[in-house]
């Protein structure tokens, strides 16, 4: 994968003295081990707990966490409560002098549930952190400094950071809570950031935002870019969140498969192995990050077979609990998401599952679980795709590993391997999200209202890679050469960055869905609630109407090569499918890509063609497009 990368230096980050419970490694000996995270037991239902009663429940199930690691004055102090279960309860924040400051009665997520509240510049003195409710009392006490010492890690390790902390099912709640705040929005919203790193500068969604105190996440010559394209994604995600809280992380070398035969893993690594010691934890940090991460993983590491322990990913059941945000999403072709959120069906929507993906310029954007975008295939030779979470590392004596199913299998607090998704087959795999996501039956209409939403979301998607391959070319970037066979789908260097192969064929994919969505409510009426006294015949029929009016009134824009906006509809998007079939190259003018007609309006602003050669390799792979279907390597 072409790397972009950063000096990255995300500035001395170090691990949480409010993550989970600690683990001796044998590295950290010169260092105090920090507190477990405040757990504690619910009290039998009763009226509201006294203050006494609150000071010390068993442990059961309650997380309160608090960033930043050393809370100070003036600095916002984020308290954030996880449960397992859908708990009535309250989240409280109360001052030294036994006032209330902060608080949330709003329960977010699901499970994990987890409340939220902020105070934005603390006073100095001891704060009390409470989750009350009528059977709930779990409360901590939080010190704020007005001069804090400054946080030091020991130097006698030689891993990229050292590690104080286990993970466990009370830490991947924290996590899953963490990933949805990330990248929280209105689903009206098109959620788009133009790289990682601007979402985790913004201290209003980055909840661990300056968690070491200083400085860096805030944009700084500390908080360098970070542009992960989609295999990295998940890897940055949870790196950056273990090494905020020093847990221990690790990635597989894995083969991408080929000749009939699925990715394999052929090693194994952790933020554990000795790593040249650079000035501070962080510059260390960065180059694991830079060299080691983003130069091994790709996306075949996450389609290892799925029955097997090699591999960073486990399978998990299709079920609303377990899809919980954090689930990867690995599909046979290449392109790996990360679950966001989930919304609940409703009496006005059918459920939703909402993911975010990277892509090769660095783009990071949510999407909604649908067929158009998350491919889906049964066929060991592509490995295993499908929803899959990261495997728990443990330390054990000093040494790093990754839990394989059966220990997964066996552990109260994870215990979630399944198989079952691939049981059924591909249309199965659909069929039992369509369930999982909107157990009752939809209403025809406003189901395929949300079909054309996500390929609206979708097209806009496909807006923006277009648009940077135009800035590119303006800005005096020259030829990029196209890749031989198979090769235009995984490359690197500027055909990866600005090409569209990938993101062209789940286009054309996701308007067949949308084409076909009547013959799909008469494949599966049962899934419908259909109008009283209306047959099946004539609910598809006027779904037909209803699809033809939407796609006409639903437009977009883009950006033409003389920097003029023309306006489409998804409409012309349909009907433009054969055009589309060889719109991915970046040396072809944004018009061509969109598919503008010859001798149109549209296309007199075209300045730029692709070289002969490259399209006549691009009529050569044109059925790869036309059959939608993605070529096996060689």
């Amino acid at each position: 994968m072409h790397r972009r990368l950063w000096p990255l230096a995300l500035a001395a980050l170090a691990c949480s003295s409010r993550a989970p419970v600690p683990v001796t490694t044998g590295d950290t000996a010169s260092a105090p081990a920090p507190p477990p995270p405040v757990l504690r037991a619910p009290l039998p239902p009763s009226a509201p707990p006294s203050e006494a009663a609150c000071r010390s429940p068993e442990a059961a199930g309650i997380t309160l966490f608090t960033s930043p690691r050393t809370p100070r004055i003036g600095a916002p102090l984020r308290v954030l409560a996880v449960a397992a279960a859908p708990l009535d309860a309250a989240l409280a924040v109360r001052g030294p002098a036994g006032a209330d400051l902060a608080g949330s009665r709003e329960r977010r997520g699901g499970p994990p549930f987890w409340w939220y509240a902020e105070i934005a510049a603390p006073a100095a003195g001891t704060f009390r952190v409470s989750l009350r409710g009528p059977a709930i009392a779990a409360c901590s006490e939080i010190a704020v400094a007005t001069d804090p010492a400054p946080l030091r890690d020991p130097r006698a390790w030689g891993g990229a950071w050292p590690v104080r902390a286990a993970w466990n099912g009370a830490v991947e709640g924290l996590y899953s809570a963490w990933i949805e705040k990330l990248f929280d929005a209105p689903l009206d919203q098109l959620l788009a950031f133009p790289a990682l790193h601007e979402v985790l500068r913004d201290p209003a969604r980055n909840l661990l935002h300056d968690h070491l105190g200083q400085g860096e996440d805030d944009g700084g010559p500390h908080a360098p870019p970070i542009a992960p394209d989609c295999a990295d994604l998940p890897y940055f995600l949870r790196a950056y969140f273990a090494f905020k809280l020093g847990l221990p992380f690790g990635f597989s070398s894995c083969t991408r498969g080929g000749g009939g035969l699925p990715p394999r893993c052929r090693s194994w690594h952790s933020n554990l192995e000795p790593a040249p010691q650079r000035t501070t934890t962080a510059d260390t940090f960065v180059d694991f990050l830079r060299i080691k991460v983003a130069d091994t993983v790709h996306s075949g590491t996450g389609r290892t077979p799925a029955d097997e322990d090699g591999g960073d990913y486990y399978p998990v059941p299709l079920s609303f609990a377990s899809l919980r945000p954090g689930t990867i999403y690995a599909d046979p072709y290449g392109h790996v998401l990360v679950v966001a959120g989930r919304r609940a069906q409703t009496e006005s929507g059918g459920g939703l599952l909402l993911a975010v993906d990277g892509q090769p310029d660095g783009t990071v954007s949510r999407r909604r679980f649908w067929r158009g975008n998350f491919l889906f295939a049964v066929d060991p030779a592509l490995g295993s795709a499908g929803f899959k979470r990261f495997r728990p590392v443990v330390v054990d004596a000093g040494r790093p590993r990754a839990l394989g199913n059966q220990e997964i299998s066996a552990r109260a607090d994870y215990g979630d391997v399944s198989l079952t998704q691939y049981a059924s087959g591909v249309e199965g795999f659909y069929d039992a999200m369509d369930d999982v996501l909107s157990p009752s039956p939809l209403d025809p209409s406003r189901a395929l209202d949300e079909a054309i939403a996500a390929l609206e979301e979708q097209v806009k998607g496909r807006v923006t890679s277009v648009g940077n391959a135009r800035k590119h070319l303006a800005s005096g970037g020259g030829r990029i050469d196209m890749p031989e066979g198979s090769s235009i789908f995984e490359t690197t260097g500027p055909w990866e960055d600005f090409s569209t192969p990938s993101r062209d064929l789940r286009l054309l994919i996701a308007v067949d869905v949308v084409r076909g969505f009547p013959d799909r409510v008469a494949r599966r009426p049962e899934r419908f609630a259909m109008p009283p006294g209306k047959a099946v015949a004539e609910v598809t029929a006027e779904l037909a109407t209803l699809l033809h009016d939407e796609l006409e009134r639903r437009r977009f824009t883009y950006e033409r090569s003389d920097g003029s906006i023309f306006s489409l509809s998804l409409a012309d998007v349909l009907a433009r499918a054969a055009d589309l079939e060889m719109a991915y190259n970046p040396n072809d003018c944004a018009e061509r890509r969109w598919g503008a007609p010859a001798g149109s309006e549209e296309i007199a602003t075209c300045r730029r063609w692709a070289p002969g050669a490259q399209a006549a390799q691009m009529r050569r792979s044109r059925v790869w497009f036309h059959e939608r279907r993605r070529p096996p390597r060689g």
